[in-house]
């Protein structure tokens, strides 16, 4: 999403997320290869001492002055799909506020929107567009954080895209840009995020409930789990309806979640419910992925739950019969070692922002 002001800033690149009295940063410099080398990285939270305080503390860790970049978390924003308008590109976004209004959840008056077109643009048909909408309120609450500490703001930018340019970048880095890849982005008290593209461009994406302690959870490496739930998986039309206002289709709602599978999580101790049902979305998703996209074979999920990474990815490889390999962004931003594991999860989706292409296409 992009702001009507924009300047040019330092070789510094400063990135934020201000969601639920928490802010996350990243600050960065860029190198000649194409990595961005970290110079600090953090979280600090608001306290009852108020914005004044944290203002000052975020002052004397120097990031007063900045140009900063702004990434919005999931809870902060409507992303929606919707069947691109027959209209010319300048007045895409008028009419995506037309055509979404009834899905808002406040007034189309009080709320920015953007649009981003879905996939690469390589597929026959109309195509799709995602619209991203946000309240005004919210943004002058990111504009008067960002006036406090004299940042100038050249761009508010979602998590879905951040991850985009991450998985596009190491994809890119392994030569297989052209090839669907999906990343699955796990933080503790936060929805999994999982998006798939494909060419650097963002096709789908969907986020759902973490299940509660799913991060300090037993996995566990056996093939039963997956065997029980294919055996009695809801079928696919039944769990994906999809859904429309005034006949216009807008995607799929994943919102009622009672078509998990009874059977499949009958008998399951808390612990391997929790497992299951985590399993189940992700299974579902890339069940839906490969219905909606037959033409491009996924060809391997990244996964990022910090120092569970690895270990979270052979479980999966396991249950999913899929390729499943930790997302390791180190050789990309040197420096992103060490520091709090919750903290570093929080900082990890900003990193995207840092290779945000001004260039990209709508």
């Amino acid at each position: 999403m992009r702001w009507p002001w924009q300047r040019k800033g330092s070789g510094e690149q400063l990135v934020v997320s201000w969601s639920g009295q928490t802010l996350a940063y990243v600050l960065a410099r860029a190198r000649a290869d194409g990595t961005h080398e970290l110079l600090s990285f953090g979280v600090e939270r608001q306290g009852a001492q108020g914005l004044n305080d944290l203002v000052h503390r975020l002052q004397a860790l120097g990031l007063k002055g900045h140009e900063a970049r702004v990434m919005l978390r999931p809870e902060q924003y409507q992303l929606l799909q919707i069947d691109t308008p027959a209209v010319a590109s300048e007045e895409l976004r008028s009419a995506a506020r037309y055509q979404i209004r009834e899905m808002l959840q406040t007034h189309v008056d009080d709320v920015t929107l953007d649009v981003l077109r879905v996939g690469d643009g390589q597929q026959k048909g109309a195509g799709h567009l995602f619209v991203v909408v946000v309240t005004n309120a919210l943004v002058r609450g990111v504009l008067e954080l960002g006036g406090a500490m004299q940042w100038t703001v050249p761009v508010i930018d979602i998590q879905e895209t951040a991850q985009r340019n991450l998985q596009s970048a190491l994809a890119a880095r392994e030569g297989r840009s052209e090839r669907a890849n999906a990343a699955l982005v796990l933080v503790q008290g936060q929805q999994a995020l999982l998006t798939i593209s494909a060419n650097e461009e963002l096709f789908y994406t969907r986020h759902f409930e973490l299940p509660e302690s799913f991060l300090t959870l037993d996995w566990g490496q056996g093939s039963d789990t997956a065997a029980r739930l294919n055996s009695d998986f809801t079928p696919l039309n039944d769990y994906v309806p999809d859904y429309s206002v005034d006949g216009v289709s807008y995607g799929t709602d994943y919102s009622d979640t009672r078509a998990l599978s009874s059977a499949a999580l009958a008998g399951a101790s808390g612990e391997d419910e929790g497992s299951q049902r985590f399993l189940v979305e992700v299974q579902r998703s890339l069940d839906v992925w490969d219905r909606s996209w037959s033409s491009l074979p996924l060809d391997r999920v990244r996964v990022f739950a910090d120092e569970r990474s690895g270990e979270l990815s052979k479980w999966l490889a396991l249950q999913l019969g899929q390729k499943v390999v930790p997302m390791d962004v180190n050789a990309l931003f040197p420096g992103f070692e060490g520091g709090v594991a919750a903290d570093r999860a929080l900082c990890l989706p900003l990193l995207g922002v840092l290779l945000r292409s001004e260039s990209r296409k709508l």
